[in-house]
């Protein structure tokens, strides 16, 4: 079996299976103690700026917003709930003037197929109960140090819902899984249909 902590394997790269958190402003401060916080709470190994040589054969880049503008994605290792070290990857998805920043903090699902983690059935959408849980345990520990408006787990699910349309209240049917914060609490609604 390859190994999906192997940045060089261009195989472990792909789609994301991700945590998408809307930051709720444009500001780069909020968007840095964010990510400083995800990143932390994530135990991500590393901070790079290439996917086209290892750890090892490269310098570290800091783990901040300016290094996400000038690389476009952050990218590290990290361990799944399997216990198993994956690549992993963050980055950020500007919403302009008409809706607020998205912070996405991913695994591709060409590491998650050779970790052996199973996401697709043969329904029409990828979902796996064992990372969406994961992903939200990691927004809760963020959560902690960086409060934030929405976030989602799944496959590619940055900007498919907004905390203000949502008005506090979690859907009864839910295709992702949501982060929904009220009086200071991050409630999680993990995917039921």
């Amino acid at each position: 079996m390859s190994n999906p902590a192997s940045f060089r394997d261009q195989s472990n790269w792909g789609d994301g299976y991700e945590l998408a958190i809307e930051v709720g402003s444009t500001g780069d401060a909020e968007l840095q103690t964010l990510l400083s916080a995800l990143w932390s709470a994530a135990g991500v190994r590393g901070c790079f700026g290439h996917r086209d040589c290892e750890p090892d054969e490269q310098d570290e880049v800091p783990c901040t917003v300016a290094s996400l503008t000038e690389y476009g994605h952050l990218l590290g290792q990290v361990r799944l709930p399997t216990g198993q070290m994956a690549v992993c990857g963050c980055m950020v998805v500007r919403g302009g003037d008409e809706s607020s920043d998205w912070l996405d903090f991913y695994v591709p699902t060409g590491a998650l197929d050779k970790a052996g983690i199973v996401y697709w059935d043969g329904q029409p959408y990828y979902r796996s109960a064992v990372i969406d849980d994961w992903l939200a345990s990691i927004a809760m520990e963020t959560f902690k140090q960086a409060p934030f408006s929405l976030g989602v787990v799944g496959w590619m699910v940055s900007g498919l819902a907004d905390a203000s349309v949502l008005a506090d209240e979690l859907p009864k049917e839910r295709g992702m899984g949501y982060l929904l914060p009220r009086g200071g609490v991050l409630r999680y609604g993990a995917a039921n249909t």
